[in-house]
């Protein structure tokens, strides 16, 4: 089967290797559609992000969905033929944050094209993955393209449940690609009853605005339209920030009202902040990380027609030119949002 493998930044290669056999508790699926993660660009562009470097080749790719080939013989659930996406992630369900309940961060986790442990966790950008069959949730009448779109929408729910009541409130998103594109989706679906999103390219703002929210602001063309927002204290009940950039995080606190909630869901690596600012704003700065039954609410969202992810796949491209998919979704003058990659 072919793979998509990184060695290095700027040295992806498409290789062959082998299925590996299907256990009992098991199933074997076909992929069809992965989508590029900001994760996979770090890796490509970066060979990793902050401290979490790449030792070896590893393969790439966690937003996957495919049809069942092979089930294994204590499979009931699920069926030869059946549309699916796979969840990346694999937590070992008995240390002690398993036990609590708070699975994402499992000191064991096997989350697909991870260079965070050594070995690397290798990655579902393949062309037949044996997954666990608990990691398999039936996507309906979706299609593969949007079910392969199941994991960046369970980050994004994953950080609206930890901001918190979300009826009512003025909603701040710093950044406009997929995870803060979906972030405006799932905001709105909470009960946001106002959302300003902000960039530096004026294609990525477009997007915003085609999508539903209430204002776009070029923070690099037009930094004061956020600062007037900082007037009595600031405005926002709710931060999302998606960029894992400091300026971005940074104004952003500013336009906050008092008592705020910031949700940091962007992974650019460690950043100084304001904290005389946090701490006499008494702002909540909460981090939020990966997911897990979140996976399983969005696809249902989805399948229910209450969230709508298909304005957010912008291209699809071939697994023999999968480099051009990386291409596109890197180049900051790309009018593009979800990049995907078809494997049939």
């Amino acid at each position: 089967m072919k793979t998509i493998v990184i060695h290095n930044a700027k040295d992806l290669r498409i290789e062959d290797d082998v299925v590996p056999e299907v256990a009992a508790d098991e199933v074997e699926v076909k992929i069809a559609v992965g989508g590029v993660c900001g994760s996979d660009l770090h890796y490509y562009n970066h060979g990793g992000f902050g401290a979490v470097r790449l030792k070896q080749p590893m393969i790439l790719g966690h937003e996957v969905a495919g049809i069942i080939s092979q089930v294994g013989a204590d499979v009931s659930h699920l069926a030869v033929g059946d549309h699916v996406a796979v969840s990346p992630s694999r937590p070992c369900g008995s240390c002690v944050y398993c036990a609590e309940g708070r699975r994402n961060h499992c000191l064991n986790m096997r989350f697909y094209g991870s260079a965070m442990p050594f070995p690397h966790i290798q990655g579902a950008f393949r062309e037949r993955l044996v997954a666990s069959a608990y990691q398999c949730a039936p996507t309906g009448s979706l299609s593969l393209g949007e079910a392969a779109m199941a994991e960046p929408l369970a980050v994004v729910l994953h950080g609206v449940r930890r901001a918190g009541e979300m009826v009512g409130k003025k909603v701040l998103i710093t950044g406009c690609g997929p995870i803060g594109m979906l972030c405006l989706l799932a905001a709105r679906r909470a009960g946001a009853v106002e959302i300003v999103m902000t960039d530096i390219a004026e294609s990525a703002l477009a997007n915003a605005r085609d999508c539903g929210a209430d204002r776009v602001i070029n923070t690099k063309d037009e930094p004061e339209l956020l600062a007037a927002y900082g007037d009595d204290k600031g405005y926002f009940d709710v931060m999302f920030e998606c960029t894992g950039a400091a300026p971005a995080l940074i104004g952003g606190l500013t336009a906050v009202r008092p008592r705020a909630v910031i949700v940091q869901l962007g992974m650019g690596g460690d950043m100084s902040l304001p904290m005389v600012m946090v701490t006499a704003k008494e702002l909540d700065l909460r981090g939020s990380f990966r997911f897990h039954e979140e996976f399983a609410i969005g696809i249902a969202l989805m399948g229910q027609g209450l969230i709508d992810v298909k304005p957010l796949i912008s291209h699809t491209v071939p697994l023999a030119d999968a480099e051009q998919a990386f291409m596109i979704a890197t180049d900051p003058l790309q009018p593009s949002l979800k990049t995907q990659i078809q494997f049939f």
